[in-house]
């Protein structure tokens, strides 16, 4: 396929209400941060530019997460977002990455502050950081991992596999003693309005937005074109194929039929009501989204 049809989706019932209220507890916890703490898994549409223009011009640093499963074949996006003025600094998170991100960030973090102005913090010994992002980018795995790291502490805020866990901006956090460093985290803000459905389709491919809301069959259906698209051929071999295949329902039957992903359905004839066992069509397209998430189909970068 040359291009994809969404068949005229609207993505306005994809965002839960909560995010205007998360936006607005934000710019009320700015006053006390020094800096912003950016956490994303795609570089470009995993951003929401709302939060930069919102939350005001301070050192900001982006940590790109999941940097193990972007695409060696692609441009560095380092290279691109420097390019583009979208962040002071840039840090790639991955587990081969030459340090570990959680030991560069408060080094980073402290220079960055004792180099840019503080105002009305000027007096101030601490560092406050406030940890932004859209839903389900790791916001709170970062800033337990780095209380562990740092303090030897057990984790302070909650973590979860889906987007929507934090849903209020909570109280500080400390993270740091040298530097005395704290972080809030903060509910994941989406944009109000996306520019395309496009780039909603590669933030709910990321987890940014629940699977059910978007549905779990176009959802399968982009991301099949997206790795013929880029040639991105694994799912052939992963999943039995013989060739790459440009129809969703092949990929799923494949699954399916891999996974025992079945569902009974009852199907009326002229002698009653019998049950009968299909396969799980939802099932499987979950089963294709979670081998992407993990790596399983190949290192592919959306943007």
């Amino acid at each position: 396929r040359e291009r994809f049809d969404f068949g005229g989706r609207d993505v306005a019932s994809w965002f839960p209400r909560h995010m205007a209220k998360g936006m607005r507890q934000m710019q009320g916890a700015l006053r006390r941060a020094d800096c912003l703490l950016e956490r994303c898994h795609i570089p470009l549409s995993g951003r929401n530019p709302a939060l930069k223009e919102a939350l005001g011009i301070r050192p900001h640093v982006l940590v790109l997460n999941k940097m193990d499963l972007a695409d060696p074949r692609r441009q560095p996006v380092s290279t691109g977002l420097g390019r583009a003025g979208l962040g002071e600094a840039v840090v790639a998170q991955g587990v081969t990455a030459p340090v570990p991100v959680s030991l560069q960030i408060v080094p980073l973090v402290a220079r960055l502050v004792a180099e840019s102005p503080r105002y009305h913090r000027a007096e101030s010994s601490e560092y406050n950081i406030l940890v932004i992002g859209v839903p389900n980018m790791g916001k709170s795995s970062l800033i337990n991992s780095l209380r562990r790291l740092h303090l030897k502490k057990g984790k302070a805020t909650t973590v979860g596999g889906e987007p929507g866990i934090t849903k209020a901006v909570l109280s500080r956090i400390q993270v740091s003693e040298k530097p005395l460093m704290y972080l809030v985290d903060t509910p994941g803000v989406l944009p109000p309005k996306l520019g395309d459905v496009e780039t909603g389709m590669k933030l709910a491919l990321c987890g940014a937005i629940h699977d059910h809301m978007v549905g779990e069959n176009i959802m399968a259906d982009y991301l099949l074109y997206t790795l013929n698209k880029q040639q991105q051929f694994r799912y052939v071999v992963h999943y039995g194929l013989d060739q790459p295949c440009d129809h969703i329902e092949s990929v799923l039957k494949s699954v399916a039929l891999a996974q025992g992903h079945t569902q009974k359905v009852t199907v009326l004839t002229g002698t009653g009501n019998v049950n009968v066992r299909t396969l799980n069509y939802t099932a499987a397209a979950y089963e294709f989204l979670r081998d992407f998430r993990a790596g399983r189909l190949g290192r592919v970068t959306l943007d």
